[in-house]
């Protein structure tokens, strides 16, 4: 999964934490979320602005750091 175009590292934002498309939702977040045992269609319920996508792009980032 290309995860360059979906997460963004902004100077100013969240404390320069990666983010999802710009948006004030880290990856971090997301990954604490799925880490306690969400679900994919839990997180995309709660964040409605979320997309399967952003969610497989934080886990390939994660996989790549």
């Amino acid at each position: 999964m290309q995860y360059q175009n979906i997460i963004t590292i902004e100077p100013g934002k969240r404390g320069v934490k990666p983010c999802i498309r710009g948006m004030r939702i880290t990856v971090y977040h997301v990954l604490s979320c799925l880490a306690s045992g969400m679900t994919y269609e839990e997180l995309l319920d709660d964040f409605l602005y979320l997309t399967q996508e952003d969610i497989l792009a934080c886990l390939s980032y994660a996989a790549n750091q």
